[in-house]
């Protein structure tokens, strides 16, 4: 596998490239609590906690546990959102992913996690993607089954916000 620092990935109108904090203030704006409805995570309370969980993901691409990729428009290099594949390391990665609300409904999380599923697909050996997402985010549920994933299992859990989210895992295949 080629060193995760160096992972940038294209397609027709993104870049993806390794977090840095470089990208801090942007996560922070955007992270919101309308993006997290149906996330684990919740937004940060201050930039500083942004800051901390950025180092978080960089040490995590360092020990080779967890791949976070900036989502970039091509043309502009605007800030779109991110992605990532978590548990690199063991046979069963997860693919997730956040697109920021202005630009919701371009199929740009689509375009970003067919170009990471590409990279997976070239560099990882595993048996399967686990794609879990909330039943009601019917839009990434249709990335999850337009890359051919099939529900597995249902379950639920309580986010950090404290909401209840309804989830189903996808199962994608190479």
């Amino acid at each position: 596998m080629e060193s995760l620092e160096k992972v940038s990935l294209e397609s027709t109108r993104l870049i993806l490239q390794a977090i840095s904090l470089e990208y801090t203030e942007d996560v922070f704006r955007e992270f919101t609590s309308e993006i997290t409805t149906f996330m684990y995570p919740k937004p940060a309370d201050n930039i500083s906690e942004t800051e901390k969980v950025i180092k978080g993901m960089i040490q995590q691409r360092e020990k080779k546990t967890d791949l976070v990729l900036v989502i970039l428009k091509k043309d502009t290099l605007e800030f779109l959102g991110i992605c990532e594949v978590g548990a690199i390391e063991t046979d069963i990665p997860e693919l997730g992913i956040w697109i920021k609300k202005s630009v919701h409904g371009n199929s740009f999380g689509r375009e970003a996690i067919y170009a990471l599923k590409d990279w997976v697909d070239k560099n990882l050996e595993y048996k399967y993607l686990s794609y879990p997402v909330d039943k009601r985010n019917i839009p990434s549920r249709k990335i999850a089954e337009s890359c051919g994933g099939k529900v597995f299992r249902e379950f639920q859990q309580t986010n950090k916000s404290g909401n209840l989210l309804d989830e189903v895992e996808y199962r994608i295949y190479k």
